[in-house]
């Protein structure tokens, strides 16, 4: 037995190398069944170059592959065409606004002014007065965009 060849392990490598050739060849099989796949669709596609693929939108706004008639043609002035919010028209606004100190904590530097007419209460500061009023009293005031909507300032006394 120790002067035979071990056939055992012959066998094996040249088992492994036969799966290996196989699977070699199955993979260039499969390449080449691909590509000629791929000639299949490239020969038997639809096509005919760009005029195919071109798509038109009507005068309805519908996309149609028919080319515009040129006679219905309008020519429009793209200074003419607004992008975004259209501007809004100045619109004259009394800036000064009346009202009556509807509640004001002195300790705290801050009260509410309700409006006459209306009836909205606007949040005012001390530092938004030009004089110092007090509960009840009627003011003159002014509306200014705040971080939580319109404060009054330049409040003083009316």
């Amino acid at each position: 037995m120790e002067g035979k060849p071990n056939t055992t392990s012959s066998l094996a490598r040249s088992s492994a190398t036969f799966s290996k050739r196989e699977k070699e060849k199955k993979r260039l099989q499969k390449q080449k069944e691909k590509a000629v796949r791929k000639e299949e669709r490239k020969a038997n596609a639809p096509g005919g170059g760009l005029d195919n693929m071109m798509a038109y939108v009507d005068e309805n706004g519908m996309i149609t592959d028919t080319p515009p008639d040129p006679t219905k043609r309008v020519l429009i002035d793209a200074s003419e065409i607004e992008l975004g919010i259209p501007k809004r028209e100045e619109v004259e606004v009394d800036p000064e606004h009346q009202g009556k100190i509807d509640f004001f904590d002195t300790s705290k530097g801050f009260g509410f002014i309700r409006e006459n007419g209306s009836q909205e209460r606007y949040f005012v500061h001390v530092s938004g007065m030009m004089e110092e009023v007090g509960e009840g009293d009627k003011v003159i005031f002014e509306l200014e965009r705040g971080p939580k909507g319109m404060n009054a300032v330049k409040v003083r006394k009316g």
